[in-house]
């Protein structure tokens, strides 16, 4: 059998993908590849290649931990799946890891806990801003039975629902993307140990229910290649990712996408509207640490070319 470090100074072309394309470990996990997510794993391939013969090299065991993050609907999932399955078919062990696995609760608890902390930290402000009295209270009420209270349409009728937004907004920036929602310890740890050579490690399943947890016994003695799919992958909170790769969508791009995912043109609702805002500015701040970066439309771009991207909307 080639040697990984010849397998890759030889390795030229983005192989044939067979019908069995690999994808991440959550349970339940489905991808659907369009030609839009095989244009961009054909553009990062050869310079993925590139940077991997680096740390491969390095690594007494011949391993390295690349990352592929990215906001909502931008194809990470899909872009994982075929970036690990030309890896396997090249002759380079890969496997596939879903971030989406490690957060404290399962997705129901946590969807309930950011609403908690949006609305616990929205309440705190009004008080502390001495705009908290009975009649606030009494139509927060209703606001917060509707789930309306975060739709910044209503500041027009309410103005001190501004500021219950926008603090609510500081508490839920304080919980997203942060060591109370993610176990980062965790995957740091397993990193650790993929790059230290163990040949099997225990991985955590999650499912949507509270019996849809568990782990299972991953043989890793024929992996060079840990692949993190997930959209904090890039995050400073975790440590031991050798290449980041991000792909980019500007706010623009992400909303016109979940607009086109929903049937009937309905736009998100006020809050994941919100959660997605706070999740894109933590993808910007950790974006200067990408190694490699591609736009919505399938280009490879320098920093530079991002900041120039995000600023101009993508238009």
């Amino acid at each position: 059998m080639k040697n990984v470090i010849d397998i890759l100074s030889n390795l030229n072309d983005f192989p044939e993908i067979p019908k069995d394309i690999m994808h991440g470990d959550m349970p339940g996990d489905k991808i659907e590849i369009n030609e839009g997510h095989k244009q961009k794993a054909k553009l990062i391939f050869p310079v993925l290649v590139e940077k991997l013969k680096k740390y491969i090299t390095n690594n007494p065991y011949n391993r390295a931990v690349i990352c592929v993050c990215g906001g909502s609907g931008v194809g990470k999932s899909e872009t994982a799946s075929l970036l690990g399955t030309a890896l396997q078919a090249s002759g380079i062990g890969s496997y596939i890891l879903s971030g989406d696995n490690y957060p404290h609760r399962i997705p129901s608890q946590n969807d309930a806990e950011r609403v908690r902390v949006f609305r616990h930290g929205a309440v705190r402000g009004l008080v502390a801003s001495g705009l908290y009295n009975e009649n606030t209270n009494a139509i927060l009420r209703d606001l917060q039975a509707n789930d309306t209270d975060s739709d910044p349409k209503l500041c027009t009728e309410y103005p001190w629902l501004e500021t219950y937004q926008n603090e609510g907004k500081k508490a839920l920036s304080g919980y997203l993307g942060t060591e109370n929602e993610q176990n980062f310890a965790e995957l740091s740890a397993i990193i650790k140990q993929f790059k230290t050579g163990a040949n099997e490690l225990y991985l955590k399943r999650m499912g949507r229910t509270e019996l849809d947890l568990w782990y299972d016994l991953v043989d890793f003695s024929d992996k060079n290649v840990l692949i993190i799919e997930w959209t904090h992958g890039n995050s400073d909170k975790y440590t031991g990712v050798d290449i980041p790769i991000l792909l980019n969508s500007t706010p623009q791009e992400t909303l016109e996408h979940r607009r086109s995912r929903n049937r009937d043109g309905a736009v998100d609702s006020p809050f994941v509207t919100m959660v997605l805002e706070i999740e894109q500015r933590q993808l910007e701040a950790q974006a200067h640490k990408a190694q490699i970066i591609v736009s919505k439309s399938g280009e490879l771009l320098t920093y530079a070319q991002y900041r120039k991207q995000m600023a101009e909307g993508g238009i």
